[in-house]
């Protein structure tokens, strides 16, 4: 700690809290190739065997993960493991060794490097994260081949760890008695190595570029601080500093408990109108949490995790394991499951689709029944088991017109009369739909009595309505939620729904910011779905409101001009 000024970096949030101290570089020295190789046949099964002991290692690795209380965070292991086994992977390095002549060290790190170069070149923020995931096990393979001990990281002291990047095998392993919180001059808050940060309640920070220069310019013993949530990393803080992240600190620990103390109060306005604050999870991981901090349901269980990372689809058991799970712990409240939403920009490598030159638009989520319905027929299965212990919501994404309600249908029929057939028990679900495109608002009152409810998911919707691809950083103007023209189409869902005498949600970002969060409530919105950290902030917001004030400024707003016009009005009330 010194008195001059701190090097401030901005980076990206990736896991809440904060921490100051000493820090700790990682480095991983990569095995070194032995060269060229007289024995060709030989040095494959010597790579296979360091393969076969990698895949074994990293279900230990689960192993333990699970034992920690962490089951979903082990499932990244447990992907590992098919890594270390895949025969992509494996016969990719076996041919370098045989037609370029190279050892095995060198054919892992090529094959290695060529899958995750593929992977980061997809576009995709999540696939991109799984890179690294390549990489570790390419490497570890690597390192078993030369007889190097696992790499890892030493922490004589509390201190905070730094790195180009974590591989997810070294943050699961670090000592966590003794550490602090994480900063990586790479990677990405999707990436393994976060996730399983956040699942430690480890604070940590990505994407702080120039941090590892700028420790090196500061020199040895010098202090880190960092905050998990605005992104900040401070190389040699003040005494001013440190004081500040103690209170900040000291600040989020009475945050917490005063949230866990506020869990049971309903969010009803002061006029007496209640909203309905419902969690959206990607895990059952998460499930436990969402419950602790207030949830009163799940809006939105995305079903992607099952899906990714793997040469197969899971089967209809596995999944009903995972969704049973979140059903059993909300019960009797109702858990809503969003039927598979990958394609387009989000591909899986059992899903054989065609490259599409604008994949937002493309050929995704339910618009994949025509060519795979086998995989929603399977998953519809697996929902309705699932609802056996507990009340449960079918929610179709990408829907357009009545004609992709009519397929939802179509594909649920099958599903239960194919487990009728089985002798299945069958729980009872509702049916409903995403309303992520505009022509599916327009034409609601088209197909609205065919299903049960409506969920508005506001990031796609803002997209399509704006023509502003949600991943470019020059449309920013473009993405906020209350956009009049956002506002006027929730309007419409509204009345929609009210016509059909149907529950309308709102499952999209736009439910966990308290002043669009109000918006919501104005335009005459009573169920919000958000992350579960929003939970706390959005129900303060709604019970120092009047519904009656919110829907006389929100009805004024549908004439306004920018969403910034919107939040004043907004602002106003508050």
């Amino acid at each position: 700690m010194t008195t001059e000024n701190a090097v401030r970096i901005r980076g990206v949030a990736a896991s809440p809290g904060v921490a100051h101290g000493p820090w700790v570089r990682f480095e991983r020295a990569a095995p070194v190739s032995a060269g060229r190789v007289a024995e060709p046949k030989a040095e494959v099964a010597r790579m296979l065997a360091a393969a076969e002991t990698v895949g074994k290692a990293s279900e230990r690795l689960a192993a333990e993960v699970t034992a920690a209380g962490h089951p979903d965070e082990a499932k990244v292991f447990l992907a590992h493991a098919m890594m270390a086994r895949d025969p992509d992977l494996l016969d990719a390095a076996a041919a370098r060794i045989r037609v370029e002549g190279v050892d095995a060290i060198a054919a892992i790190a090529g094959a290695a490097a060529t899958v995750a170069d593929q992977l980061r070149a997809l576009g995709d923020e999540l696939l991109a994260g799984r890179a690294a995931d390549v990489m570790d096990v390419g490497d570890r393979i690597g390192r078993e081949l030369a007889g190097l001990a696992s790499a890892g990281v030493r922490l004589l002291e509390p201190s905070i760890v730094v790195a180009e990047d974590l591989p997810p095998s070294v943050t699961a392993t670090l000592p966590r008695e003794r550490l602090l919180g994480i900063a990586l001059e790479a990677s990405s808050p999707t990436a393994h190595a976060a996730i399983l940060a956040r699942a430690y309640g480890i604070p940590a920070v990505v994407g702080a570029t120039g941090l590892l220069a700028s420790l090196k310019a500061s020199g040895p013993g010098s202090a880190l601080a960092l905050d998990g949530e605005s992104g900040e990393v401070l190389v040699s803080p003040t005494r001013d500093d440190v004081a500040r992240y103690e209170t900040r600190a000291g600040a989020i620990a009475r945050d917490r408990g005063r949230d866990l103390g506020e869990a049971a109060l309903p969010a009803i306005t002061r006029d007496g109108v209640a909203v309905d604050l419902l969690a959206n999870i990607g895990s059952p991981g998460e499930a436990a949490g969402a419950v602790s901090i207030g949830a009163r349901g799940v809006g939105l269980f995305r079903t992607e995790f099952l899906f990714l990372e793997r040469s197969t689809p899971p089967s209809e058991d596995e999944q009903v394991e995972a969704y049973g799970h979140v059903v059993a712990a909300f019960a009797p409240r109702p858990v809503t499951i969003r039927l598979l939403d990958v394609g387009g920009d989000k591909p899986i490598p059992y899903l054989p689709l065609k490259d599409e030159a604008n994949p937002f638009l493309g050929v995704r989520a339910l618009r994949l029944a025509d060519r795979q319905p086998e995989i929603f027929v399977t998953q519809l299965r697996a929902c309705y088991r699932a609802a056996v212990k507990g009340p449960v919501k079918i929610m179709a994404p990408m829907v357009a017109d009545a004609g992709d309600v009519a397929t939802l249908r179509r594909l649920a029929d099958r599903a239960t009369s194919e487990l009728a057939a089985d002798g299945r028990a069958i729980g009872v679900a509702e049916l409903g739909v995403m309303l992520e495109i505009p022509s599916a608002i327009l034409t609601a009152d088209s197909y609205a009595r065919e299903v049960g409810f409506m969920s508005l998911g506001t990031n796609d919707l803002l997209q399509y309505t704006l023509a502003a691809d949600r991943g470019n950083p020059a449309l920013e103007r473009y993405r906020d939620s209350l956009h009049p023209a956002l506002l006027q189409l929730v309007r419409l869902a509204v009345q929609a729904a009210e016509r059909s005498g149907i529950e309308l949600s709102v499952c999209g970002e736009m439910a966990g910011d308290p002043e669009a969060a109000l918006a919501l409530v104005g335009l005459g919105v009573r169920a919000l779905s958000m992350s579960p950290a929003s939970i706390p902030q959005v129900r303060r917001a709604i019970r120092v409101a009047k519904k009656a004030d919110l829907e006389r400024e929100m009805l004024a707003s549908l004439g306004d001009r920018s969403a910034d016009d919107v939040r004043a009005r907004l602002r106003r009330l508050v």
